[in-house]
C-alpha cells in the first residue's frame, strides 16, 4: 500500500516537473525570439505542458493552480483553431 501511495506520487511529480519543464522552454522560446507567439511549436508545448501541471494539481487538490492551467491549455487550443480557421479560407 505505502509503495503504491509512493509510486503514484513519484508518477505525479515527474508529471508535474515535465509540464513545468514545457511552458518553460515554451516561455524562453518566445523570449528570445526563436519562436512566434501563434506558432503551432509555441501553442503544442503549452497545450502539453498546462495539461501535464494539471493532472499533477488534481493529483495534488491544488485547484486553483488546475484551473489556471486547464485555462492556459483551453486558450492555446482556441488559438490553434482560430488560425486553421482563418488560414482555410
Amino acid at each position: 500500500m505505502i509503495n503504491e501511495f509512493m509510486s503514484n506520487h513519484l508518477w505525479f511529480d515527474a508529471i508535474g516537473w515535465i509540464g513545468a519543464a514545457a511552458l518553460l522552454v515554451a516561455y524562453a522560446m518566445i523570449s528570445s525570439r526563436k519562436w512566434e507567439g501563434h506558432s503551432s511549436a509555441f501553442q503544442f508545448l503549452n497545450i502539453g505542458g498546462s495539461l501535464l501541471l494539471a493532472a499533477n494539481t488534481i493529483f495534488y487538490g491544488s485547484y486553483p493552480s488546475t484551473f489556471v492551467n486547464l485555462i492556459w491549455a483551453a486558450i492555446a487550443i482556441f488559438t490553434i483553431a482560430t488560425r486553421k480557421r482563418v488560414s482555410s479560407r
